[in-house]
C-alpha cells in the first residue's frame, strides 16, 4: 500500500483522516501529517496514531511517505505540490489543482520528468449518485445528450465559515470554490469541453462577515461573485453553468442532462449519493432510480484511494491531472470570455474518466 502524508490540518482534514484510516485503510496507509501550526498537526497525529511534522519539508525528508495529500489553502496548492513532486512524491491536490493555468502546466511537466503522478479533487463524481447517472447515460436511457444545466447559487460563506476571507481572493470565488464539483461531474457525464463563453461580475466590492467569530469584519472582494457560462462539449451537447455567492434562494436544478429520449436529474455534485431521477420519452412522471454502486455516504478520499491503486497498476487515475487541469482551464476560460467578450477555446484535452 502507498504511504500517505497529509499537508494541512485544517477544517477539511477531519474527513480525510477518518476515511483514510477507516473505509480506505485496506487501500492506503496513512503515516503522517504536517502543518505550519504544529499544534494542529500534533493533535491529529495523537488521535490517529501517526507522525506529526511542522513543515512539508520535514515530512518529505521522512522515508515513510510515498504520496502527499495536499489540503492546504488554494493559494499555496502549487508551491506545496511542486515541492512534493520535486522530492519524488506523488501528489493528490484538493480542488482546484492550482489557481493559475501556467502553474498547473509547470507542475504537470515536472511530475512527468520526475515520473510521479498528480491527481486531485473533487472525487464526488466517483460516488454512487453520479456513477449511477453515468451508467444511465452510457446505457442510452435518455438517448444522445443534447444539453445540460448546472446551478450552484448561495448567499456566500461569510455567514457560517470561521475564516471566510479566502473565498473572495484570487483562486476562489464561487467558480473556483464550487465550480470544480459541477464541471467535473459534467465532464464525467458528457466528456471534455471544447469552448466556453460567459459573463461575470463582482456584485458587491465588500462583504460583511456575520459569523460569530469575526462578526462585522469587512472582506475586500477580488474575484467575480456571480458567473454565468456556456460550455460547448466535444460531444456536441451545450451546457449552461451558473455559480454565485449573491443569491439567497432559488428553485433551479443542481444538474440536469437533457437527451433526445428523456431527462436525467443528477444529484448534488458536492455529495457522493443521490437521489437520481429520470423522465423518459412519453412517461408522465419522474422515476427514481436505485443507486447501483457503493460510496453513497461522505467518501472523500475515494479519488486518492483510486490514485494509489493506479500507481500500483500503472494506469491513469480517474481523478487525474488531465481531468483537474481541464476543469481548471474551463473555469479560467469562462472568466476570460467575460473579460474579452469572445469565446475561449480550450487548449487542454482529457477523456471521460473510466466508469468506476
Amino acid at each position: 500500500m502507498l504511504r500517505i502524508g497529509i499537508a494541512g490540518a485544517g477544517n477539511i482534514s477531519r474527513i480525510y483522516l477518518d476515511n483514510l484510516t477507516g473505509m480506505f485503510a485496506k487501500k492506503v496507509k496513512l503515516t503522517s501529517i504536517a502543518d505550519i501550526e504544529y499544534e494542529r498537526a500534533q493533535k491529529a497525529a495523537s488521535e490517529y496514531k501517526i507522525k506529526a511534522f511542522n513543515s512539508l519539508s520535514a515530512m518529505l525528508s521522512d522515508n515513510d511517505v510515498d504520496l502527499i495529500l495536499n489540503i492546504t489553502p488554494p493559494s499555496v496548492h502549487y508551491e506545496i505540490a511542486l515541492e512534493a513532486v520535486n522530492a519524488g512524491k506523488h501528489v493528490y491536490n484538493e480542488k482546484p489543482l492550482c489557481t493559475k493555468r501556467e502553474d498547473a502546466a509547470v507542475l504537470l511537466k515536472t511530475a512527468a520528468e520526475k515520473n510521479v503522478k498528480v491527481g486531485g479533487a473533487p472525487d464526488t463524481f466517483l460516488g454512487a449518485g453520479i456513477q449511477t447517472c453515468r451508467k444511465l447515460i452510457d446505457d442510452g436511457w435518455i438517448g444522445a445528450p443534447v444539453a445540460a444545466a448546472a446551478v450552484m447559487m448561495s448567499r456566500g460563506p461569510e455567514h457560517w465559515h470561521p475564516s471566510p476571507h479566502f473565498f473572495y481572493k484570487d483562486g476562489a470565488g464561487p467558480m473556483f470554490d464550487m465550480g470544480p464539483y459541477y464541471i467535473t461531474a459534467l465532464v464525467n457525464l458528457l466528456g471534455p469541453v471544447k469552448r466556453v463563453c460567459g459573463s461575470a461580475r463582482i456584485s458587491s466590492p465588500k462583504r460583511v462577515i456575520t459569523n460569530q467569530i469575526q462578526f462585522g469584519e469587512i472582506i475586500d472582494v477580488e474575484v467575480p461573485t456571480h458567473i454565468s457560462g456556456v460550455l460547448d462539449f466535444s460531444c456536441g451537447a451545450v451546457g449552461t453553468l451558473i455559480t454565485s455567492f449573491d443569491v439567497y434562494s432559488h428553485s433551479l436544478p443542481r444538474i440536469e442532462i437533457y437527451g433526445t429520449d428523456g431527462t436525467l436529474q443528477v444529484p448534488d455534485p458536492n455529495t457522493f449519493g443521490g437521489p437520481v431521477f429520470v423522465r423518459r420519452f412519453r412517461e408522465e412522471k419522474w422515476s427514481e432510480i436505485p443507486l447501483i454502486k457503493n460510496h453513497s455516504g461522505n467518501s472523500r478520499g475515494l479519488g486518492l484511494a483510486d490514485m494509489a491503486e493506479a500507481v500500483e497498476e500503472g494506469r491513469l487515475p480517474r481523478a487525474s491531472s488531465e481531468l483537474t487541469h481541464h476543469v481548471l482551464e474551463t473555469m479560467h476560460g469562462i472568466h476570460d470570455a467575460s473579460a474579452s467578450g469572445k469565446y475561449y477555446k480550450l487548449k487542454t484535452k482529457c477523456k471521460r474518466p473510466e466508469a468506476f
